[in-house]
């Protein structure tokens, strides 16, 4: 990508330094005096009846402090989590929610759920202790593949969940569909399923709450997104009203949206707390995250898409299957809000119509994981739209092109409510066209073909709803010293994000001051009950957070004009700043920004709501696989994305980069796997879960294409989701575009080369 500037030439990401000598603060790292250790009994099966716990033997072992279970949280009443399922369903259905004790009581629903824990002077004592809890199961029948657990006769998770099926919603007009599909030319058909992944962010889990008697209050190190949605979720599981609960973090390593809900575990660790009276510290190991920490995606898509003898779209049905594991999650809400948001893709589809059964199943509760539901919505119309492309014999790129919303629609309204700001597509197509060469490809597959190997390309053109959060609205305070420095508190939190680099940025351009006189702090305990704000997730940080950085910094300066003519004696219209100096030409004399605030601090405070932006993109990727091994390659990865202004190149090109390499290890190897009959969980280490390595990719070329956008006064759109909403099905559609000429219908994700081979061998034998 080309890295142009602003005019303070290119910056170096400030946290580096602190990041890439070891003196990050992580969630772990930070210890309170006389702090015990928490170790969790976890249960090894994933459906039964809890008949007894015992933990005597627990109790008696050295350093051991307390052991708490099910009956302690029965007690607390820490039993109903918040969940965002709260709009009506199908003929009025209301969400079938069910309760989830914070340890388990009376049943276990999933491998590793809690349902002990044992709170002692050292991390091992706690450890070696937790191994002496003896429970006592009645095992029952366990409902593991969604639509399995949707069937007649599979077994019931909560008896207030009948038929396991939690809610039932639909979006769009079902009959419009219908009609559109019986005078329709032809009809594409495709089932696919985004397949159970886990975030696995880099640090493991972990928490150290204590307890202050005295007022009831309670303070947390724990990894975060943001206090506020994390801080709400806590409050509502608890009944521990939200002014008493306060948290601190530097450092995360990694978010992805699974760090948003509020645990369990962490409302264990304030029963632990306040029952020994001593702050107690929980860090989780690799093999628990894997059992325990929020999966992503886990959806099953049946779509049908409709088109006329030109091929123009006339209508498109999505009959979703998502599955949420044994109990709802606080991030439940995006596998249908933003599919629905986004479901007619880029395209002009003038009738849609979508169902989504949530189902619950004996299996690790899912959430928000990068993108929540619009990477999973881009695959399956990308998906349609290549299969559409390959039944009617056009051009994918072609096909795309016909059927775009043209850059003259919008603002565009579409069939399910949303309504798209502006985009380029067909600006965004071309260049991503040209810059991947796409005309010669067969040129490309010929010579692939004369070594052996088969070549494929796939292309993906996506857009996506970011910006939008559930806080009233984005608070932030500026406070300038006599030294001119600024301080700036915000909300929102990065999880490797930079945000202290970028709303630095936003807020050093707008004052025209040093890079390194400002300075960003998030989510510091004394502001945290002052300011609103939303956490950081959904791309949402520099559309509302850096876009009330702006805001503060002009009216810094307006406040600043006002004082600086009372000094200067002229009137405020005829006081100019520029680059950190107040000026008059009335007056001879000048005056720093530092210098309003001489005898004290000078606060500014901003705030701003702001809706959803659209990034889009288009994303082209040509893949190579050996028939021999069934191996796959990415030979070369092409982005043209439109992210509106870009305020650090660096920072966008960092996310886009991650979050490609993570769509394209989706597809190519990473998926969660329970055995069927069980519910065991078969990927628990990295051993057998197949974490997409440094070579998967071997490099990005990639170009901006920016409309700004009228929704942030910045013109930002977001960045952190796009390069997995365009890479799933591009990577996707170039696989199959490779094995097409086999004869080899649709495979499903992850496209390994096991599941290539078997594939091609089949092929070989006609069994397609």
């Amino acid at each position: 990508m080309s890295t142009q500037t602003h005019h303070h030439g290119p910056v170096g990401r400030v946290e580096d330094a602190r990041l890439t000598t070891g003196s990050g603060k992580y969630a772990a790292d930070w210890n309170r005096a006389g702090q015990l250790h928490a170790a969790f009994v976890r249960a090894d099966r994933a459906h039964a009846e809890i008949v007894s716990v015992d933990t005597a033997k627990a109790l008696a072992h050295p350093g051991v402090k307390a052991v708490l279970t099910g009956a302690d949280a029965i007690k607390a009443g820490y039993v109903k989590p918040l969940h965002t399922l709260t709009f009506p369903g199908k003929n009025d259905m209301q969400t079938r929610a069910p309760d989830r004790p914070v340890l388990a009581h009376g049943k276990v629903r999933f491998v590793g759920e809690a349902l002990a824990v044992v709170v002692a002077g050292t991390a091992a004592a706690a450890q070696d202790a937790a191994e002496f809890v003896a429970v006592k199961y009645r095992d029952l029948p366990p409902a593991v593949a969604p639509e399995a657990a949707l069937s007649a006769g599979a077994a019931q998770l909560h008896d207030n969940v009948p038929g396991n099926l939690s809610l039932e919603v639909e979006a769009g007009d079902g009959a419009a569909v219908e009609a559109a599909f019986a005078k329709a030319a032809h009809v594409t058909r495709l089932k696919v399923e985004v397949t159970r992944v886990s975030p696995s962010p880099m640090e493991p889990r972990a928490c150290l709450v204590s307890h202050d008697a005295r007022d009831g209050s309670y303070s947390f190190n724990v990894c975060m997104q943001g206090v506020t949605t994390l801080r709400k979720q806590m409050s509502v599981y608890t009944g521990v009203s939200e002014d008493l609960l306060h948290f601190e973090a530097r450092d995360i390593g990694g978010g992805f949206g699974q760090r948003t809900p509020a645990y369990p575990e962490y409302c264990v660790l304030m029963m632990a707390a306040k029952e020994t009276g001593k702050p107690v510290k929980w860090v989780s190991t690799r093999s628990e995250s894997f059992m325990t920490d929020t999966h992503g995606r886990g959806n099953i898509i049946d779509g049908a898409l409709a088109t006329d003898r030109d091929g123009r779209f006339l209508a498109m049905r999505l009959d979703w299957v998502n599955d949420m594991g044994a109990y709802l999650s606080p991030g439940s809400m995006g596998h249908i809000r933003n599919t629905t948001n986004c479901m007619t893709g880029v395209y002009r589809i003038p009738a849609l119509y979508a169902t989504f059964r949530v189902v619950l199943t004996n299996t690790t509760p899912m959430s928000a994981f990068r993108g929540a539901g619009r990477p999973d919505i881009a695959y399956v119309v990308e998906r349609l739209v290549d299969q559409a492309a390959a039944d009617i014999k056009v051009d994918p790129a072609e096909l795309r092109r016909l059927n775009f919303i043209p850059p003259q629609a919008f603002p565009y309204k579409t069939p399910t409510g949303s309504t798209y700001e502006y985009a380029d597509l067909p600006g965004v197509l071309e260049k991503a066209l040209k810059l991947a060469d796409w005309k010669d490809f067969s040129k490309r597959r010929a010579q692939a073909g004369k070594k052996g190997k088969l070549r494929g390309v796939g292309i993906s053109t996506v857009i996506e709803n970011t910006g939008a959060g559930q806080a009233l609205k984005d608070d932030v305070e500026m406070v300038l010293d006599a030294s001119g420095n600024i301080t700036v508190h915000t909300q929102s939190k990065s999880q490797g994000h930079s945000h202290e680099t970028t709303f630095a940025m936003i807020v050093s351009d707008a004052l025209g001051i040093p890079l390194e006189r400002v300075k960003i702090v998030q989510g510091a305990p004394e502001k945290q009950h002052q300011l609103l704000g939303n956490h950081t997730g959904g791309s949402r940080s520099t559309v509302g957070a850096g876009s009330v950085c702006h805001l503060a910094a002009l009216k810094l300066i307006e406040t600043g004009r006002a004082a600086a003519a009372l000094e200067l004696g002229v009137e405020p219209s005829q006081v100019d700043y520029a680059k950190g100096v107040f000026r008059s030409k009335e007056s001879r004399r000048a005056m720093q920004l530092g210098d309003l605030a001489k005898s004290k601090p000078v606060t500014v405070a901003a705030e701003g709501k702001f809706g959803s932006t659209y990034p889009n993109g288009c994303h082209i990727a040509e893949v190579e696989i050996d028939p021999a091994t069934g191996a796959t390659e990415i030979a070369s990865y092409y982005a043209v994305d439109d992210l509106g202004t870009v305020i650090n190149h660096a920072v966008v090109e960092g996310q886009l980069h991650g979050g490609v390499a993570m769509g394209a290890g989706q597809i190519l190897g990473e998926r969660i796997v329970y055995d069927p009959d069980t519910g065991q969980l078969l990927t628990g280490s990295f051993m057998d879960y197949c974490m997409p390595r440094a070579g998967l990719l071997r490099g990005i070329t990639g170009e901006e294409h920016p409309t700004p956008s009228k929704v942030s006064p910045l013109g930002v759109k977001g960045v952190g989701e796009s390069g997995c909403t365009g890479s799933l099905p591009a990577v996707a559609n170039a696989v199959m575009d490779a094995l097409r000429p086999l004869g080899i219908p649709h495979l499903d994700m992850p496209l390994t080369s096991s599941k290539i081979w078997h594939a091609i061998q089949s092929a070989k034998k006609g069994n397609h």
